[in-house]
């Protein structure tokens, strides 16, 4: 992925959500990186959340079970205020949920995460 990775927030989703799907989560995260540096104040900490899931993830592959349950708990902590209002159609409360469930169950494989609501 380039440094000065810039594209539209949607589209950054299915980039991000097609690199999960490949099990390729630390190319997700840049891509969610990209965003979350690129995002409005008020949606930055979202951002950020959902490229610490990608590394979280990222840690799991790796064999990092406590690297992987830290940032996973902390993503959810970060992006849980977005449940009300979810922005792009963020599945917030679905991330949340399997963030928490991998942070405490890091051996549940494989991973399957949906970054958008259906």
């Amino acid at each position: 992925m380039p440094d000065d990775l810039d594209m539209p927030v949607a589209e950054a989703l299915v980039e991000a959500q097609r690199l999960l799907d490949e099990d390729r989560p630390f190319h997700a995260h840049e891509v969610l990186e990209a965003v979350w540096k690129a995002a409005p104040e008020a949606e930055r900490e979202l951002w950020r959340g959902l490229a610490q899931v990608a590394v979280g993830i990222t840690h799991l592959r790796r064999g990092n079970q406590r690297g992987a349950t830290a940032l996973l708990s902390r993503a959810a902590d970060r992006i849980e205020p977005y449940g009300e209002t979810p922005p792009h159609r963020v599945d917030v409360r679905g991330i949340v949920e399997r963030a928490r469930a991998l942070a405490e169950h890091p051996e549940d494989t494989p991973v399957k995460l949906r970054l958008t609501a259906p």
